[in-house]
């Protein structure tokens, strides 16, 4: 006999749409848990079709939460609460019985810079404080979806329970979502997502911009014994879409530890030369180092070719033959929008401009959208209304668009998405390449020494902070491996995992590689054009690949050797002896940096290889 939903006030919530008796015990019994936590007024199980999709961003407008942009086919603006913007780091949380299941234990205790645990006791406090009765007058919509293609080995599937029609309205584009999903399922596992905005009706204080949010009660728990994700306060994607970071990324590292493969904060691109040989590659940046920019490139060299499997997340595990697979988990890419360009991403400018979702960039009189770097001149008599729903102009002295608005877009809209992208069997990776923002002393692109010292090129990633979380300033935080913020379990333990690839028989391990395109002469300007240019440093890495391009070893790494970087047709001069410059005093400074971060964030978690690496590269650096 399935679970009966009945609230607590014994009279049960309406279902919209769906049949709850056609859902697995273990779904049915899921929702029956929540509605009576939350107390919905009515459920609607999403189907993922066009009209459902059309009836949410209706129903999304009528509440002031979206506008209609009649510039673009199919495109809506979301402004939030200013208080709601980006992910909460220092409010998100993993739960586990054990605290080093979590986060290494710093030295000499303190607060671990590498993810915040919760206690289940806490955890379960928590949730009494804030979940009862959070969903009353609102509905509850149960989304389905698929991180991966429907059907593909390497995929999963979750179950979203939401009181927020944005979410619906996003997860239909960041995931696959809906109908097929239930099919596919069965009555197998799934990852169990509950999120609500905290607001329940009759509202105790006004919106801001129409916007429901709770950021003094916002909580994302992720429970990974149980597979199980617990988000609360915050409609931001971030926080709010549980398939994205917190699903792909939080939970599914932990799976893939147990199962033996790698859920990671990558862009996937492949790589095609004159000649038609083609490659894919993996990279990791922190967010708003260009990761969107390099995953749709345009190349200056001719006869190349770039196309994107995927912005954001990664999905790797080496195949009978040992060859190191990869899926794109997502459906849409969910990218920052200021800085994108006709210029720096004519690709992304051209997917965007239909069926897309932005959230907090300015909205043009015209019914348009804009935002700094957009590089784009108004129509005269064009006016602009800021992300805080303001006249504004560039008099005054605040930006238009906030630093982490975003486009909400499918992928399959690229004009360079792969012909392999959704591939069920995913796409044979052959160099993974680590960067971040390195205003100073870190050469534009070195090879590691070899799979072990790769790990410790990505354990040691150093980058200007970003807009995408809550940090201020530009201050060089460690981002190891562009996971800092999203590491699922032990960060010690992630590094094994890591270094115990090299230890599995029969396997071709990629080449591992860092890049910096942000490398400042001492007059500020950038030493590297970057863009299209960044070709130029692919080629190298595909040679690399194939046993050609040469190369000569350095304190860091392979480096280029001096003809091996094809410039021909570069605009203006590059100076390669200062872009590939080490200054002995810098790479003592950074060696001693990592050596801290490693010794009280990491303490005795850390592998002994990532201490026998860190000595290596002080004898190198001695050297020098």
């Amino acid at each position: 006999m399935p679970p009966q939903i009945q609230s607590q006030n014994h009279s049960g919530p309406r279902v919209l749409q769906g049949d709850l008796s056609a859902l697995s015990p273990a779904i049915r019994e899921f929702i029956d848990t929540n509605v009576n936590l939350c107390q919905p007024d009515s459920i609607h199980i999403c189907n993922g079709s066009d009209e459902e999709n059309r009836g949410i961003l209706a129903q999304l407008e009528e509440q002031g939460m979206v506008k209609k942009l009649h510039k673009y086919e199919n495109c809506w603006l979301a402004k939030t609460d200013p208080r709601d913007v980006a992910r909460v780091e220092s409010k998100t949380v993993i739960v586990t019985q054990e605290k080093r299941d979590a986060v290494p234990s710093p030295l000499g205790g303190g607060v671990s810079q590498l993810g915040r645990w919760m206690s289940p006791e806490e955890f379960n406090k928590a949730v009494a404080q804030r979940f009862p009765g959070c969903m009353k007058g609102r509905t509850m919509y149960v989304i389905p979806f698929s991180m991966g293609p429907v059907g593909s080995p390497f995929s999963k599937i979750g179950v979203e329970l939401t009181d927020s029609p944005y979410v619906v309205a996003s997860m239909r584009v960041m995931t696959r979502m809906g109908k097929a999903v239930l099919a596919a399922l069965g009555t197998g596992e799934f990852v169990r997502c509950l999120h609500s905005v905290g607001c329940p009706l009759p509202l105790k204080r006004p919106l801001v911009n129409n916007w429901p949010c709770n950021p003094e009660l916002t909580l994302i728990a992720h429970i990974p014994d149980h597979r199980q994700i617990v988000s609360f306060g915050s409609g931001y994607g971030g926080n709010s879409l549980l398939g994205k970071k917190c699903f792909a990324l939080r939970i599914a590292s932990r799976i893939a530890k147990e199962e033996g493969w790698l859920a990671e904060h990558m862009l996937i691109l492949g790589v095609t030369n004159p000649a038609g040989e083609k490659k894919y590659m993996v990279a990791a940046f922190p967010s708003a180092c260009g990761k969107t920019n390099l995953a749709m490139l345009c190349p200056t060299l001719p006869g190349w070719k770039v196309e994107c499997v995927g912005d954001d997340i990664a999905w790797m595990k080496f195949d009978n033959q040992g060859i190191l697979r990869a899926i794109n988990p997502e459906n849409g890419f969910f990218g920052v929008a200021p800085g994108t360009s006709a210029k720096t991403n004519p690709n992304a400018m051209m997917t965007i401009m239909k069926n897309t979702i932005f959230t907090n960039v300015a909205e043009t009189s015209d019914g348009g959208v804009c935002w700094e770097g957009m590089d784009q001149s108004l129509p005269e008599g064009v006016t602009i209304k800021s992300w805080k729903n303001k006249p504004w102009s560039l008099e005054d002295g605040e930006l238009c668009a906030h630093p982490n608005s975003r486009f909400c877009t499918p992928a399959g809209q690229c004009p360079i998405i792969d012909p392999l992208w959704e591939s069920p069997e995913g796409v044979p990776i052959e160099a993974i390449i680590f960067g971040g923002r390195r205003p100073e002393g870190v050469p534009l692109v070195y090879e590691s020494f070899s799979w072990q010292h790769g790990v410790f090129v990505g354990a040691s990633m150093r980058s200007e902070a970003t807009a995408a979380a809550e940090h201020k300033g530009k201050v060089i935080m460690h981002d190891p491996f562009a996971m800092r913020p999203f590491f699922g379990y032990n960060f010690g333990q992630y590094l094994s995992h890591w270094l115990s690839m090299a230890d599995r028989p029969d396997t071709k391990l990629p080449k591992i590689f860092h890049v910096n395109w942000f490398r400042k002469s001492l007059k500020g300007g950038f030493l590297w054009p970057g863009f299209g240019d960044n070709i130029r440093v692919l080629d190298w890495m595909f040679r690399r690949v194939k046993g050609e391009g040469d190369a000569v070893p350095s304190a860091v790494g392979y480096l280029p050797c001096r003809d091996s970087l094809n410039l021909q047709g570069l605009q203006g001069h590059v100076d390669l002896d200062e872009l590939f410059s080490l200054d002995q005093e810098f790479w003592q400074r950074e060696l001693e940096e990592v050596r801290s971060y490693f010794t009280t964030q990491v303490n005795d978690d850390l592998p002994d290889e990532m201490a026998h690496q860190l000595e290596l590269l002080q004898q190198r650096v001695k050297q020098m």
